[in-house]
């Protein structure tokens, strides 16, 4: 991928996350909104517009350098001391989980007792962890790549098995935005395979409609838990009566 290809998906990914459309672009730069589509998608777009745009979107052209640089060295996993770091402190992990979401700063004093300087601590406790890059104006920059996921084992699914599972259940499941189902069958290892390539892209569609969701103010997004879980098993009481 060339770096004007990476500069534009750069852009064209921040606009999406900030809610922002080719229209506040075309205003911004007082061009028509054919000319600034041309713009994006045709990699002629100028040093000098570029940095209209970045402006636009709060970012320098360093920094939007940095963030198109970033993204193809992301993060996929923590390390298992990163992760039992995290949960060692609940305020740095609802700082993490806050951030991971796309919080800003603002966003997480509006809707949590953090102190301004209690939360600036904590985001560069994150910022040492490579979770994030704390930017000028306190800006979060995820460093992490869209298929980020906890360790198979590691601290935060245990954390969440002990202390988050029975919490998630803990619900009759009965309203139009809810959903629980459990089924059984007995499947070849073939279709175990097709059934976990199906339940991937489930996962890649949830995360999908996250990023979707971003141009809508706070207020207006849901916290959202999604278990996913499937496995070789049987009740421990057939178990216990087989020969």
């Amino acid at each position: 991928m060339s770096e004007v290809t990476q500069l534009l998906a750069t852009v064209k990914r921040q606009l999406k996350q900030q809610g922002k459309t080719y229209r506040d672009v075309a205003v911004a730069l007082s061009l028509s909104e054919a000319s600034v589509k041309r713009l994006l998608t045709s990699e002629t777009l100028g040093l000098d517009r570029l940095v209209e745009i970045g402006n636009l979107l709060g970012f320098t052209l360093a920094e939007l350098a940095q963030e198109a640089a970033a993204t193809e060295t992301r993060l996929r996993t923590l390390s298992a001391a990163q992760e039992k770091e995290l949960v060692s402190d609940i305020k740095l992990l609802l700082v993490a989980v806050c951030a991971l979401n796309h919080w800003t700063l603002q966003d997480m004093l509006g809707v949590y007792r953090l102190g301004e300087a209690e939360c600036l601590h904590k985001l560069l406790h994150l910022d040492r962890l490579h979770l994030i890059a704390l930017m000028p104006g306190n800006r979060i920059r995820l460093n992490v790549a869209r298929d980020f996921d906890w360790l198979p084992d590691g601290p935060i699914r245990r954390f969440f098995r002990t202390q988050g599972l029975d919490d998630f259940l803990d619900s009759r499941f009965d309203r139009p935005e809810e959903s629980l189902a459990f089924t059984h069958a007995m499947l070849t290892e073939s279709a175990l395979a097709r059934m976990q390539a199906e339940l991937r892209q489930v996962r890649a569609r949830f995360a999908e409609l996250h990023q979707e969701s971003l141009a809508s103010p706070l207020p207006k997004r849901r916290g959202s838990g999604l278990l996913l879980a499937l496995r070789e098993w049987e009740p421990a009481g057939f178990t216990a009566l087989r020969r």
